[in-house]
């Protein structure tokens, strides 16, 4: 550009001044149509997030049955056990570590973490399989915040909404004993272990740094959930 502004200076000042801004016009509106098509006509991926047994798995299911809604589902991938209530390919998809190395080996993992638990390393994982299209649809999805930040890394900032969600710890602890009653192997003491390290995950400066400032309240199921997906209507 500094060449031809160069070369039109030797042919009159009027020539400059047509074609340099008619040029940079130009160039602004392509990148506000850009700006535009991330932001706008790119799909959104929804992270529901929030310590254990705050209610993330209830209100996922609650939220994807709004037939309002034009959400896709992202299945994660886990190493630990099933719980009895859970299906694979609903919740999870649960692998083997040797699944798992085979996906590594083929480059297909978006972000992994692995917990060290009572019950040995459980990993959990999003795989590059295809599910998502973010040029058709919206999707809604349960997170942490490490998965959160690796997801926006893959996929821009711009596609990636939080939602978090929060409820009182004695309610949370509570909720998480009964769930764990119901198991036909109780693990309390990894229970104890995930509640405990809760605060250190899910701490006012690991927020502040994803900057997640917004939460949803779970005190009040019903409550939660029309919020939730109010303001996901209002951000599609």
């Amino acid at each position: 550009m500094e060449t031809l502004w160069l070369y039109e200076l030797q042919n009159g000042e009027t020539q400059i001044s047509f074609a340099f801004f008619h040029k940079l016009y130009y160039t602004i509106n392509c990148i506000k149509i850009m700006v535009y098509y991330v932001r706008e006509i790119m799909g959104k991926i929804f992270c529901l997030m929030g310590k254990s047994a705050c209610g993330k798995d209830t209100l996922y299911k609650r939220v994807l049955a709004e037939g309002s809604l034009p959400l896709k589902t992202l299945v994660p991938y886990t190493t630990r056990p099933a719980r009895d209530e859970e299906a694979n390919g609903v919740e999870y998809y649960f692998f083997t570590e040797g699944q798992l190395e085979e996906l590594e080996r083929q480059g297909n993992i978006i972000e992994l973490r692995s917990y060290h638990t009572v019950h040995g390393i459980w990993k959990y994982f999003t795989a590059n399989d295809h599910q998502i299209n973010l040029e058709k649809h919206h999707y809604l999805i349960i997170g942490t915040l490490e998965s959160y930040a690796k997801f926006q890394e893959y996929f821009g900032k711009p596609s990636l909404v939080p939602l978090y969600i929060e409820l009182e710890d004695g309610e949370r602890l509570q909720r998480a004993l009964n769930r764990e009653r119901m198991q036909s192997e109780p693990k309390y003491t990894e229970l104890c272990r995930r509640f405990l390290a809760d605060d250190k995950d899910f701490s006012p400066e690991n927020l502040k740094q994803a900057e997640i400032t917004n939460s949803f309240s779970n005190t009040d199921l019903d409550l939660c959930t029309q919020q939730i997906i109010s303001f996901i209507k209002a951000n599609i």
